[in-house]
């Protein structure tokens, strides 16, 4: 499991920089106890910024852009699956969040609501999906050796 909001601490290695995945990983742009993607880049330190910008090479240098460019990367990347909240497909900021591990008070209130799923940013993940190969439906084949290998 990779989460592409911890891999921009300016080091090669980093395990959740996509260049470092193997193709058994889930990458995620976050997940439910993080920020949203937006929420997420408008708060880091400009150092941090930086070389999410560097990575990107420029993809990403607005906060409007961040969910859509940490998208890209997942989707692009070698890993078995990439997956992320509708919060960042919808680039929304972080107000949506959904929890705050550790804290007991105002987790899980976000809803989406029917007007949201109508949004375009569907057919832009269709057109990334297609894009980038990983349209294709899985046989009961790829299932299986999928299950092996996380098994592993």
């Amino acid at each position: 499991m990779r989460i592409l909001q911890f891999a921009f601490d300016g080091n090669s290695d980093n395990p959740y920089l996509p260049d470092n995945f193997v193709k058994n990983t889930v990458v995620y742009t976050g997940t439910h106890d993080n920020p949203t993607t937006r929420g997420w880049f408008e708060d880091l330190p400009s150092d941090q910024r930086e070389n999410v910008w560097k990575y990107l090479k420029g993809r990403a240098a607005k906060s409007g852009e961040a969910s859509r460019a940490l998208m890209e990367l997942a989707w692009s990347s070698v890993a078995a699956l990439a997956m992320a909240p509708l919060q960042d497909l919808l680039n929304l900021n972080r107000e949506t969040r959904m929890n705050v591990p550790g804290s007991p008070d105002g987790n899980w209130r976000w809803r989406c609501t029917e007007e949201l799923l109508s949004d375009p940013a569907f057919e832009w993940l269709r057109d990334l999906t297609e894009n980038v190969n990983r349209s294709r439906v899985l046989t009961g084949t790829d299932s299986k050796q999928l299950e092996a290998t996380s098994r592993n």
